[in-house]
């Protein structure tokens, strides 16, 4: 069974409550439900994390190759600022999906570098919840299809 890793990055937990204009009022309970939903009907065993601090994002991350076949994360305001998450995407071996619910590139100057990028497989941005859902959905791709 292909076990996935989904991360949630700071203020993701606010979610519903937060700037409801741009990130809709779906909850991250909400998110997380469905992705539950869509892991049991793919037969795909799925962790779901939260933080707001970006230490325990890199750890989560480096010790995941040991758990899981790929990484969904979307991490929020450090996609722009947090070298320390780029640097550990960098180091391990399983492909990670980053995923925003908001279009980043058509945000704010200063929202519209992502440093995470460079290093992941892929990005969905723009879909709102529905960026989560593709996401999973390329990460189950990706690993079903890794070249050995």
């Amino acid at each position: 069974m292909k076990r996935m890793l989904v991360i949630h990055g700071p203020n993701l937990g606010l979610l519903g409550k937060r700037q409801v204009d741009v990130y809709g009022k779906v909850t991250i309970s909400e998110i997380n439900k469905d992705l539950k939903a869509i892991a049991k009907s793919k037969g795909v065993a799925l962790e779901i994390r939260q933080s707001d601090h970006e230490g325990e994002i890199v750890e989560l991350i480096g010790a995941s190759p040991a758990k899981f076949d790929a990484v969904v994360i979307n991490p929020a305001a450090y996609t722009h600022t947090s070298v320390a998450i780029r640097d550990a995407i960098a180091a391990i071996d399983i492909p990670v999906v980053e995923v925003h619910l908001s279009n980043i590139y058509g945000r704010e100057d200063f929202r519209q570098k992502s440093l995470i990028a460079p290093v992941a497989k892929g990005q969905v941005s723009g879909f709102g919840a529905m960026s989560y859902i593709l996401g999973l959905e390329a990460a189950i791709y990706l690993t079903a299809h890794r070249q050995s």
